[in-house]
């Protein structure tokens, strides 16, 4: 890998091959004349906004627990939902709903996810966040078969295990509480089956979260904002070269930046409201988009107050007036209702567009507070002996035997077969990342702190333990990280599924 350790900064983006590919278009919905500008457009009716009520995705509970273990049952199947008003939308689900349930678990107690694949297609459980074992981290090629007439699919398995129809994952749950989410990362296919329903919230709490009261209960909600498009009779819309998910993976060249919709849901509603009362609220804002970012901002303005990034808590508050959220990202704020008088209505805009709406209803008593200290981050140190260098761009790929664009990680695509990189367990390194366009990179197994932005300090909203971090075109970030724990072999990817789908992953072996 070349080490571009004591070149300057302009050097380093020259040698990185970012000043070379500013004639790329970027994937971001903020860069002009973009596939990600031009969703697809929906052919069924749409209704207006905030017609619909928030709804909240069910807690799952579990099928068994022990003295220091909770054991869920989990199904994936096809079932049909009422999205759009009057209209069906086929979908795959966990247990059959989009957003799948709800999983809480508690820091110190195992968590045992019994997952059942009853789909006509293999899927990958991936616990996104998760300081999880290799074995049950979800490599995208350890599939779980479909549990009727699955064995067609074992090819697919190239570098992995293959799994007839269920397969159980083990989460400890030794981290602190944080916001995290589970869904497909079947290799080649988890642009489309996300777009289709397959992902769900996973929320762990523990003693020192809860002792800073902070809003809490039906003042605790989850918002999972995603983007779609939808067909006249109601179903997705979703640019892929086949229809049916079933034998040949891609995306449509006209998308290949990114698959966006024109319909905003949140929780798996179109543009909803919800009542709220003029108290504190809580909400684990997560972008579950394929590749769409958001500009959130409050409608008459109010400050989003951070106390929480991908990871869990930060040390302190941050007031912000907008949040840009990227594809995997999560954002833990609290809103103040009692900002706004009994009959307003607080919009959650996206820019100049519109995400869900608040209806201020009465008021009530308020018992919450945010703490001025709330967690203890230990600062990782900003420099140390193995740093490397990660290029994010467009490249050549092999599909089905023939070169076509697709999206390289150092000039190369994923290959299940072959490591990128061994960090060492409990060693501290500096990994840089670069990009030709817009790409949100994800990094399994451990959080990572952000260091700089093109030599610079880190954004406000770059602040605490993350797990994504998002990349503006023809940037280089350098985050520290270190490998606890667990040995074996994770990935690192760009979380625009459609990029990664298109070979944008690369895989390191943690290594004792």
């Amino acid at each position: 890998m070349t080490d571009l350790r004591g070149l300057g900064r302009r050097r380093l983006l020259q040698t990185a091959g970012v000043v070379a590919l500013t004639s790329l278009a970027g994937c971001g919905k903020n860069e002009p004349g973009t596939a990600a500008d031009q969703p697809l457009t929906s052919a069924a009716k749409l209704p207006e906004p905030f017609t619909a009520r928030l709804p909240i995705p069910p807690v799952k509970r579990p099928s068994r627990s022990t003295s220091d273990t909770d054991h869920y049952e989990l199904t994936a199947r096809e079932a049909n939902a009422e999205i759009l008003p009057g209209l069906r939308t086929p979908i795959m689900g966990y247990d059959g709903i989009f957003p799948g349930p709800t999983i809480k678990a508690r820091r110190g107690r195992r968590t045992v996810l019994h997952y059942r694949n009853q789909l006509g297609v293999p899927t990958v459980v991936h616990l996104h966040g998760g300081h999880t074992p290799a074995e049950s981290d979800g490599f995208p090629t350890d599939l779980v078969l479909p549990a009727a007439g699955g064995s067609g699919y074992a090819s697919q398995a190239v570098g992995g295990t293959t799994s007839a129809g269920t397969r159980d994952y083990t989460y400890p749950v030794d981290q602190q509480a944080a916001t995290l989410w589970y869904h497909d990362h079947r290799m080649g296919f988890t642009g489309p089956q996300v777009w289709r329903g397959l992902a769900g919230f996973f929320l762990i709490t523990d003693d020192e979260e809860a002792a800073l009261h902070l809003p809490s209960g039906d003042r605790d909600i989850p918002l999972m904002i995603t983007d779609r498009a939808f067909d006249a009779d109601g179903a997705f819309t979703y640019p892929a070269m086949d229809p049916h998910l079933i034998s040949m993976p891609g995306i449509d060249a006209a998308h290949m930046r990114g698959a966006t919709g024109d319909v905003i849901l949140v929780n798996g509603a179109p543009w909803p409201e919800l009542p709220v009362a003029a108290v504190r609220y809580r909400f684990r804002i997560l972008n579950a988009s394929n590749a769409r970012r958001y500009d959130l901002t409050l409608d008459p303005p109010a400050p989003l107050i951070q106390i929480g990034s991908d990871q869990g808590l930060l040390a302190a508050p941050i007031s912000h007036t907008a949040i840009t959220v990227a594809p995997a990202e999560r954002f833990d704020v609290i809103v103040d209702f009692a900002a706004y008088p009994v009959g307003t209505k607080v919009v959650l805009r996206d820019g100049s567009g519109q995400v869900m709406r608040f209806a201020v209803t009465h008021k009530a008593t308020d018992n919450s507070t945010i703490p001025a200290r709330l967690a203890a981050v230990e600062p990782l140190p900003k420099s140390a002996a193995t740093t490397r260098d990660w290029m994010f761009r467009q490249g050549k790929v092999q599909s089905m035997g023939h070169e076509a664009d697709g999206w390289v990680i150092n000039g190369r695509e994923f290959d299940p077969q072959r490591i990128d990189a061994t960090p060492k367990l409990g060693e501290v390194e500096i990994w840089r990342l670069a990009s030709d366009t817009q790409h949100p990179v994800h990094i399994h197994l451990s959080p990572f702190q952000i260091i700089s932005r093109n030599g610079g300090p880190p954004a406000p909203t770059d602040q605490g333990w993350k797990d994504t971090v998002d990349l503006s075109p023809h940037e280089l970030v350098e985050v520290a990280i270190r490998f606890d724990d667990y040995a074996g072999r994770y990935l690192l990817h760009c979380h625009n599924l459609e990029h990664e789908d298109m070979a944008m992953m690369a895989t390191f072996q943690v290594t004792r």
